[in-house]
């Protein structure tokens, strides 16, 4: 019994901290065909987060009840916990989020860059190049963009969060 009385604030302490890496829900809104939307939404589950997707035809409503400001505006919308993820925000961002639980409105990724995740081509890392040539015409496609993951403060205003 003493034995097991030692052990107690182990199991406790263990616990708790499973319990503090629970990850909330995300509820996922994409436009009623999005094929992007569901790669993202795969990216997201398989990062450890459970996605419910929500197709609908009015992205502009979700937007406006999100309170997502105009110039920041992309496809998927989500909400994860108490924030708006506008946009293909990397997993990580989000759980780095959740731990820091900034006062703050959300996370955007605007338009939508090649390379994201849900937007990638062959190389979501580029490795050896971001731009292949077609055999065609010889001309480059970018196939990663550099961009930006943006917090969104109470007031709207943003600053960058991450950079990929």
């Amino acid at each position: 019994m003493l034995k097991n009385l030692f052990l107690l604030p182990f199991f406790v302490l263990t616990a708790h901290a499973v319990a503090d890496n629970v990850l909330p829900p995300v509820t996922l809104y994409s436009p009623t065909v999005c094929f992007a939307c569901v790669d993202y939404a795969d990216h997201l589950r398989k990062n450890g987060f459970t996605v419910t997707v929500k197709p609908t035809d009015d992205m502009a409503a979700v937007k406006r009840r999100f309170k997502v400001p105009k110039h920041l505006q992309a496809e998927p919308s989500a909400m994860v916990g108490a924030y708006f993820v506008e946009g293909h925000v990397p997993a990580e961002d989000i759980k780095e989020l959740l731990r820091e639980k900034p006062k703050a409105r959300g996370l955007a990724v605007p338009g939508l860059p090649l390379g994201a995740p849900g937007r990638e081509f062959s190389s979501p890392t580029c490795d050896t190049a971001c731009t292949v040539l077609d055999g065609d015409t010889g001309q480059g496609r970018v196939r990663r963009e550099l961009y930006d993951t943006l917090l969104v403060k109470s007031d709207g205003d943003t600053s960058i969060y991450a950079r990929h």
